[in-house]
């Protein structure tokens, strides 16, 4: 297989597939899917590298990307590839402050921006900033101000009117001269415990790991369908899609992700990157379907996954032959049970499922894996360009988060931290030299700031983060992430975080899964108006603490939650809990909450 810099990537690719399809994108007026094939991906490609050189792009600048999913977020990427210009992209949920603060450190003069909303923000970041010079607009329908002279609409952009001999010219010496060491990406972290830092991610960086990639995914075909659900501003997203582009595969674009159920159902991806929340909203609604069946069926589906598990488990994932029966056995639940369970949900030509970016309990894994959802659970950050461990075809182990990429080398130095040695580690940070000095070590591994430990198998196991640790006034220490994904495993948890720094004991803010309260709230005649009273509800706060119980008692007694507070309102980006990637940022919260918590410590 060929291995080219992400300027050739695209154009390569079309002179091989030509008129076949590459990107689905929906029209959200309709709901049909229109397809975009590899020429025509490669032409606006050309038109937009055009464009960028003709609005004054130059070689190891950046260009800016603020939006949802959209097929626009490749074409730019790749058309500032060919003008040897990297990208900045930014969360379509990026606040004011947020974009400002990127944009003015890696000096974007051209932002392309997605609807209303990201157009009004860039649009008094542009009136302010001594950078920004030219906003562009994906969609059509975004209302430009009146007093707004220079933005363009993006097919306006890429009209022959913004390109000439010259541009063209400029462009293909541009292509002809990028190196693998170019930069390609600068994404910039979370910065849950501090201001952001922009990742430098080269062409090399995407290049090895479509090398590594395809040595340990060796099962995959060339040709199958992809849902880009995850932001394309997140280095998961972003490299699994790149990985997609190399292998010749389709590319589904979710816009909105609260309509992934819809799309899903409609596209019927072969594979999908998520993070585990999405997952875990599986498994609930195959409990709650087995809790609610007749007692035969409830038998039949709990002896399916008993099937599956010591078919998948037991003998397939240790590259064992299962027994005849078993195997019909399985064979026929694969056909019914399974194939019913994955066509509800629209997974049912599911082929590979990554899922990375948080813990994931086993419970939930080994369930999904015995009815045949070929979950490959992985390991990475940002600086690695997403991977550095995943799960193997046979041979994984539950309890992992992967065996070790190919040609990476992982070891564990002081504190148990997880350091990373790899042709994919980034280049530095942004601007940050004092930064990129201190994320390595003399030898040149990446520190990670995970704690964890290397089976015999080179499998990693994850503890905790390690600026997450907590130490409890008694000297104790404290893993948050460990109860916190027992909690979330509850049917009637949606969110929850640990409080136990400096504390005399653990307590936690819990965020009850509210239509699940309600159903059992109806059921049991509890009589509520609001949310608030169902927190506030003694039976309510009964039905959590006996679930708590019943789920820490493997824990140390120091480990255990002693007190918990319900809250009636959900973690979100736009009230300040979580970051674009949908972490917890914990001192925020703490000080959020920080009466509700002070009153889980009163004697």
């Amino acid at each position: 297989m060929e291995y080219y810099h992400l300027a050739e990537l695209v154009h390569k690719q079309a002179k091989q597939y030509g008129e076949e399809e590459v990107i689905q994108v929906r029209n959200q007026e309709n709901g049909t899917w229109q397809s975009v094939s590899w020429s025509g991906f490669s032409k606006k490609v050309m038109m937009v590298a055009h464009a960028l050189c003709h609005v004054g792009v130059k070689p190891n600048s950046n260009v800016g990307i603020y939006t949802q999913n959209r097929a626009e977020c490749l074409f730019v990427d790749f058309g500032a590839f060919a003008n040897r210009a990297a990208v900045v992209p930014m969360y379509a949920t990026a606040s004011i402050p947020q974009i400002t603060y990127i944009m003015n450190e890696s000096e974007i003069a051209v932002l392309f921006v997605g609807d209303q909303w990201q157009y009004n923000n860039a649009l008094q970041v542009l009136r302010e900033s001594k950078f920004l010079k030219q906003l562009i607009v994906l969609d059509n329908e975004v209302k430009l101000s009146e007093d707004d002279k220079t933005t363009l609409y993006f097919e306006t952009f890429c009209s022959p009117k913004n390109r000439n001999s010259q541009d063209i010219i400029s462009v293909e010496k541009r292509m002809k001269a990028v190196q693998d060491e170019d930069t390609a990406h600068i994404i910039y972290t979370s910065g849950t415990t501090g201001e952001p830092k922009g990742v430098v991610l080269t062409h090399a960086n995407y290049k090895f790991i479509m090398h590594t990639h395809d040595e340990r995914l060796t099962y995959l075909p060339q040709r199958f369908l992809s849902m880009s659900f995850l932001p394309l501003a997140h280095v998961f997203e972003k490299a699994w899609s790149i990985y997609c582009l190399h292998r010749g595969c389709r590319l589904a674009i979710a816009y909105d992700p609260k309509e992934i159920q819809t799309y899903i159902r409609e596209v019927h991806p072969q594979a999908m990157c998520s993070v585990p929340r999405f997952w875990e909203k599986v498994y609930a609604g195959v409990q709650d379907k087995i809790d609610t069946s007749s007692v035969i069926l409830k038998a039949l589906f709990k002896d399916a996954i008993k099937t599956g598990k010591r078919h998948q488990l037991d003998f397939v994932n240790q590259g064992k032959k299962a027994p005849w029966l078993l195997r019909r056995k399985f064979g026929f639940y694969d056909k019914t049970i399974y194939r019913i369970l994955k066509k509800t949900i629209g997974i049912e030509r599911g082929i590979v499922f990554p899922v990375a970016g948080a813990a994931l309990s086993d419970q939930i894994h080994v369930l999904l894996q015995s009815v045949n959802i070929p979950l490959v659970y992985g390991y990475g950050l940002t600086e690695t360009l997403a991977t550095v461990s995943c799960f193997p075809p046979v041979d994984f182990e539950i309890g992992t988060v992967g065996k070790v990429m190919p040609q990476t080398e992982v070891r564990i130095g002081d504190d148990n931290e997880i350091q990373v040695r790899s042709a994919a580690i980034m280049k530095e940070y942004y601007k940050k030299p004092e930064a990129t000095a201190a994320a390595f070590t003399k030898d040149g591994f990446f520190r990670t700031g995970d704690a964890g430990y290397l089976t015999e198998k080179q499998g990693v196991i994850l503890t905790e983060r390690i600026k997450d640790l907590y130490k409890t006034s008694n000297g104790k220490y404290i893993a948050p992430q460990q109860l916190e994904m027992r909690l979330m495993n509850n049917k009637y948890v949606d969110s929850a975080i640990i409080i136990a720094d400096r504390k005399k004991y653990v307590t936690a803010l819990i965020i009850p899964l509210f239509a699940e309260i309600k159903k059992f709230a109806d059921t049991h005649s509890i009589a509520y108006d609001t949310s608030e009273d169902l927190c506030n509800n003694p039976r309510i706060k009964a039905l959590f603490d006996k679930d708590i119980q019943e789920m820490q008692h493997e824990f140390a007694n120091y480990e255990q939650i002693k007190r918990f507070a319900l809250l009636p309102e959900p973690f979100t980006i736009q009230t300040g809990e979580l970051t674009n990637t949908l972490k917890m940022k914990r001192a925020f919260i703490s000080e959020k909450y920080k009466e509700v918590i002070n009153k889980l410590y009163d004697e």
